[in-house]
């Protein structure tokens, strides 16, 4: 499937909602969950789901019930998950991945680390611009964050983590560069929003964005 068709699945606003239900969960989602927090039938949320596994938008996996083992325990649940699949559609084709990669390997390869503190200072300053979009003080972050890909999440101890990286396969390759902007873009956001209660760090973590916001405890 290409990534037209598979992008365009989610005009079916069912498919959509029930995507949107997954995507937003930290671990895997099962047919009955994503049923009723879509709003929909089983039937019609298991057809839809399984469409979106097909066209790689979801991922499937097979899990009993905590607690359940043995012969008498049932047959694995169906569970539901966001695909690390990226999908990319651009009429007429660009090629805009090649060249943030060309321009990565060029700040990679400066050995006076100028291009790199160059960038940094784009990045705090295109940050900062995006940040003053938004709502001022720490009420807006999540809603700066989301607005620019990153999907933050607020633990029970109030650190925001970030479930999405927009830059994933470029910090594949070019993880010191891309960090670094990262960082600096989100130094750039919470200064526009003037959330002079929040520091990002770098603080990778599987599955999340290489910055943590915690309180600023200096």
């Amino acid at each position: 499937m290409t990534d037209l068709s598979s992008v365009s699945s989610l005009d079916d606003p069912v498919r959509r909602r029930l995507y949107e239900v997954v995507r937003e969960r930290t671990e895997p989602v099962g047919r009955d969950e994503a049923a009723a927090a879509a709003g929909v039938g089983r039937a019609l949320a298991v057809y839809h789901l399984d469409k979106l596994v097909e066209a790689g938008l979801l991922t499937a996996s097979y899990q009993r019930p905590p607690g359940r083992s043995g012969p008498g325990a049932g047959r694995p649940a169906k569970l539901y998950a966001r695909s690390d699949r990226e999908f990319a559609v651009t009429v007429p084709p660009r090629e805009y991945e090649l060249a943030a990669r060309l321009l990565a390997q060029a700040v990679e390869s400066d050995p006076s680390g100028q291009s790199q503190a160059a960038l940094l200072d784009a990045a705090r300053q295109l940050g900062a611009e995006l940040g003053s979009r938004f709502h001022r003080g720490d009420e807006g972050v999540e809603g700066a964050l989301a607005g620019q890909g990153y999907e933050p999440r607020r633990g029970d101890d109030g650190v925001i983590r970030l479930r999405n990286c927009p830059f994933h396969q470029l910090a594949e390759q070019y993880r010191n560069v891309t960090c670094g902007m990262n960082l600096g873009l989100i130094q750039g956001i919470l200064a526009g929003l003037g959330a002079d209660g929040l520091r990002p760090v770098l603080d990778p973590q599987p599955g999340h964005c290489c910055v943590a916001i915690g309180a600023d405890q200096r």
